[in-house]
């Protein structure tokens, strides 16, 4: 039964070793060692444990119900297997970060189109070289001088500059 969980929750090492930086990949390296090393282990175990004949211990054992008081004990035994704490709040992590990362792609995506339109207006403009005043007032309105409301030189608050 190990095993088949185990299977379950294989590991694409190609995708994880492109996102290890190059500074770690010794850690990486031995991260995958001992995990192939474990899992090796847990494929060569047998997926059901050993049946015990325990017919043929009464019979060797020379001492009256020492194997019935061992067959009782063993059938009695309860061997706990961890409980999983984590993964609930690794999927909450998960999710929040799936969350975080979407919206930031979406924020991004905007940013892209923004950008893309002041770079569609600096291509079609007129050069600078061979543009006047008025061209440059039409294509960068905050560099014109508002010389009615500042009529003195440098025809903006001081505290603009």
């Amino acid at each position: 039964m190990a095993g088949r969980r185990v299977a379950l929750k294989a590991i694409d090492w190609l995708a994880f070793a492109e996102r290890v930086p190059p500074n770690q990949r010794s850690m990486f390296n031995a991260l995958k060692t001992r995990s192939d090393a474990i899992s090796a282990k847990l494929t060569s175990l047998p997926e059901a444990p050993v049946t015990i004949d325990w017919s043929l211990y009464k019979s060797k054992v020379a001492k009256v119900g020492m194997v019935d008081e061992f067959e009782k004990k063993f059938k009695a035994l309860q061997i706990p297997e961890p409980v999983d704490t984590q993964t609930s709040a690794i999927n909450a992590q998960e999710a929040e970060a799936n969350k975080s990362a979407s919206a930031y792609i979406e924020a991004s995506k905007t940013r892209i189109a923004e950008y893309e339109k002041k770079m569609d207006k600096l291509n079609n403009m007129v050069p600078f070289d061979q543009m006047t005043i008025d061209d440059l007032n039409d294509v960068f309105p905050e560099t014109k001088l508002d010389k009615v409301k500042y009529p003195y030189w440098p025809h903006k608050p001081i505290a603009d500059l």
